[in-house]
């Protein structure tokens, strides 16, 4: 039963979305790595999370290259990583939003800043993801 439901076309894409969200971890990871060099360096909280959404970006789109979106139809590497910032633009938005807006409004999150890119990746994941699949890697 359990082998029929993953073969079917809801399971293909539970599957599919669970791989991007492990995805998202190594992102969140990276996001959260690159934010605290940026403020070790002396960026202000808002500053340091635009290299850092880059950062994790990048790592996220050549994770599900390889790994969430296997199969895709091939296109030039410049341009598919042109495309995924793209789509994944008004995710990164809700993401900064969210982040820079917790991080200024509740104490508890401005002293934790993971608080604040966590919550900002999970609210634009489900955008990208949807972004990602049907804009990006297309035809996985």
């Amino acid at each position: 039963m359990i082998a029929g439901l993953l073969d079917s076309r809801l399971g293909r894409l539970a599957v599919q979305f669970g791989k991007f969200g492990v995805v998202g971890v190594v992102g969140l990871l990276v996001d959260t790595a690159a934010l605290y060099a940026g403020l070790a360096v002396g960026l202000e909280f808002f500053a340091a999370r635009i290299p850092s959404f880059f950062a994790a970006a990048t790592v996220t789109w050549i994770l599900n290259r390889a790994f969430t979106f296997k199969g895709a139809a091939a296109e030039p590497l410049h341009r598919q990583w042109a495309k995924f910032i793209a789509a994944n633009a008004f995710g990164g938005v809700v993401n900064y939003g969210v982040s820079v807006g917790l991080e200024a409004g509740v104490d508890v999150v401005a002293a934790h800043p993971f608080l604040a890119v966590a919550a900002g990746s999970i609210a634009g994941m489900f955008f990208n993801f949807a972004a990602s699949k049907h804009l990006v890697f297309k035809g996985a």
